[in-house]
């Protein structure tokens, strides 16, 4: 119906438009002596609406109208000012017509696109107005400051004029771009650099500060906030427009953080060029399905590899890493082979049949509190089945194995921690035993990674918290998933047999601070996701470390990668007495026989039955 008002004014304007024409391009009494403007007036009122509505004049909103449908009316005025000379032409040719000005079409054109255009800027303008001027709009709305004046804050702006019953007046901008520094933007001004959001809000009585920063980095709206906060300014973040049209904000408001946001440190920079030792060697990966597993093969893939073997244990995630690389790399010659590594006769076989040059063992049980309550399979398959591992790589005559470990092997506390230590023990004496470039790679928490706190605290957030924490003081060192793999690869270049690698983590986290970042980065706050501590589960530490308090640190080739020498527990004969002793505590189902046995041959594992008891 509103459209067919548009399309009752445009035929007058389309009148007078002519007449105006004529009037510009002769005098006031034209009617008296240019006998062409009668077929002239009525070719534009006949064949301009025409043209209008095949082009789709009447078919918008007009109210939201932007560039785009600008341009659209300047699209049709043309086509309907082509439409008409030629009629004009067509009537000369034909005799109707003596003579015609050209001139008369170009200002018809003109005008017509100045009243066509500026009716419909009026709709756009009217309805705004309508807007500011309703009753919501009248409540007490709340100065703002956007931080951002892209199109993220300019967005923000518009939105928030076009929606006045959310209570928010846009006062000013900030941005660290030189070249906006004192121009405007929807009638606002960018009055300073992001630095200067202290004495703005001072300034300005500033009550909330939107940051409209899409693709800053973590640490960037991490100070924004921190000033929020400090000030007792409240703050919101926009969601990147990506996000919203990807449908990743369907279950909750928030926005999607990307996970290097929370290292509160440079990320580590990665290139395709990692590992080119890599290249037209057979590489195989166990824990394939994993989460460093994947990554390790989407990594080597990169390398140029003649042929990739992935093993695991899981047949679905095995399928997925596989489809995933294929469709990757579709020349990429792919093999996968379900296997359990604690199968030593079934492994043997995937390593006769893949004959790898390079083998990164990635498989393992991680989870500290599971392997608490199940103590055998943290034996059987971290010890017993790593042993098997380096015994197939040797049988195969593999070139180079790597083994992942972790931090938690550091003076341990748990059954995860401890069976990794005895883990790295196997490898470092397998290199000694075979003479080759075994050695094991020792890193801290991976954010990202199944089961790690990230996707945990997310879900707790998306279910409206609270985010639960065991203990205000805990503390563990992070690194990406891309980050970890890709120091991994560059690491396994380096060895020359029965080293320990351990990656450069930077300075420990909270796990409160983590958490805080997440619910921020998210776009909420505190209140809205509250945190509860429930207190350390059996094997957890408050702070871990990354090598034993008596080792030797020494820096490689590569800035991020450290060499530490420090004692294995066992070795030679004596490993292989712990490995039966082990195997038989395991078989016996016992949990105080296989606490005792990793106590007998890691003098510096402290049980969690005895932490128990130490602090009763």
């Amino acid at each position: 119906m509103r459209n067919r008002f548009l399309l009752l004014c445009d035929v007058p304007m389309i009148g007078v438009a002519a007449c105006t024409a004529f009037a510009l391009r002769f005098d006031w009494f034209f009617p008296l002596h240019r006998p062409e403007f009668v077929p002239f007036l009525v070719a534009a009122l006949v064949v301009k609406p025409v043209v209008f509505v095949l082009l789709g004049m009447y078919s918008r909103v007009w109210r939201y109208a932007s560039v785009q449908d600008l341009l659209a009316v300047l699209l049709a005025v043309s086509a309907a000012a082509v439409a008409v000379a030629a009629l004009v032409a067509a009537s000369m040719v034909g005799g109707w017509i003596v003579e015609f000005s050209r001139a008369v079409i170009v200002i018809d054109w003109l005008v017509t696109l100045c009243a066509v255009g500026g009716l419909r800027m009026a709709v756009r303008l009217a309805s705004e107005n309508t807007l500011r001027s309703s009753p919501a709009s009248k409540a007490l709305h709340k100065r703002a400051l956007i931080v951002g004046a892209g199109d993220a804050g300019s967005m923000v702006v518009r939105e928030v004029r076009r929606n006045p019953q959310l209570g928010i007046d846009p006062v000013a901008f900030l941005d660290d771009d030189v070249v906006k520094r004192g121009k405007r933007i929807h009638g606002l001004r960018v009055i300073g650099k992001v630095a200067s959001l202290p004495s703005a809000v001072e300034q300005y009585g500033i009550a909330e500060v939107i940051i409209a920063m899409p693709t800053a980095s973590g640490e960037v709206i991490r100070a924004v906030t921190e000033v929020c906060r400090a000030t007792g300014t409240a703050s919101r973040i926009v969601p990147g427009v990506f996000e919203l049209l990807g449908g990743q904000l369907t279950v909750s408001r928030l926005r999607q953080v990307d996970i290097a946001d929370l290292l509160r440190r440079e990320q580590v920079s990665t290139n395709p060029g990692t590992g080119m030792y890599l290249a037209r060697k057979r590489v195989l990966v166990t824990g394939a399905g994993g989460s460093i597993g994947s990554e390790l093969c989407r990594q080597i893939a990169l390398a140029n590899p003649s042929l990739l073997v992935l093993v695991g244990h899981g047949e679905n995630s095995i399928f997925d890493a596989r489809a995933r690389i294929s469709e990757q790399f579709p020349s990429l010659p792919v093999e996968a082979f379900i296997a359990d590594i604690r199968n030593s006769a079934r492994l043997a076989t995937c390593f006769e049949h893949a004959r790898p040059h390079i083998v990164f063992h990635a498989a393992a049980h991680k989870h500290v509190s599971l392997m608490e309550d199940n103590p055998e399979e943290a034996i059987t398959n971290n010890v017993i089945g790593t042993s098997n591992v380096v015994d197939a790589c040797i049988k195969a005559s593999a070139e180079r194995l790597v083994m992942i470990s972790t931090d938690k092997a550091v003076s341990p506390t748990s059954m995860m921690g401890a069976s990794k230590r005895l883990a790295e023990t196997i490898v470092r004496e397998g290199a000694r035993r075979s003479g080759r470039p075994f050695s094991v790679v020792r890193f801290g928490n991976v954010l990202g990674s199944r089961g790690s706190v990230v996707p945990v605290f997310k879900g707790q957030i998306e279910r409206g918290g609270p985010i639960t924490i065991t203990h205000p003081d805990v503390t563990r060192f992070f690194m990406t998933i891309p980050e970890a793999v890709h120091l991994v690869l560059q690491a396994g270049g380096l060895s020359a047999g029965a080293e320990l690698f351990v990656l450069n983590m930077g300075e420990p986290v909270r796990i409160v601070q983590l958490a805080e970042d997440l619910v921020k980065l998210s776009g909420l706050t505190a209140k809205e996701i509250p945190i509860v501590f429930t207190g350390l589960r059996p094997g957890e530490k408050l702070e871990e470390e990354l090598w034993e308090k008596d080792a030797h640190v020494e820096p490689t080739a590569h800035p991020e990668v450290l060499r530490v020498r420090e004692l294995d527990p066992v070795d030679g004969a004596e490993l292989v007495r712990a490995l039966d002793a082990l195997a038989s505590a395991a078989g016996s189902g016992d949990r105080l026989r296989i606490e005792a046995t990793l106590a007998q041959w890691i003098p510096t594992y402290v049980p969690s039955s005895v932490q128990k008891h130490l602090s009763q």
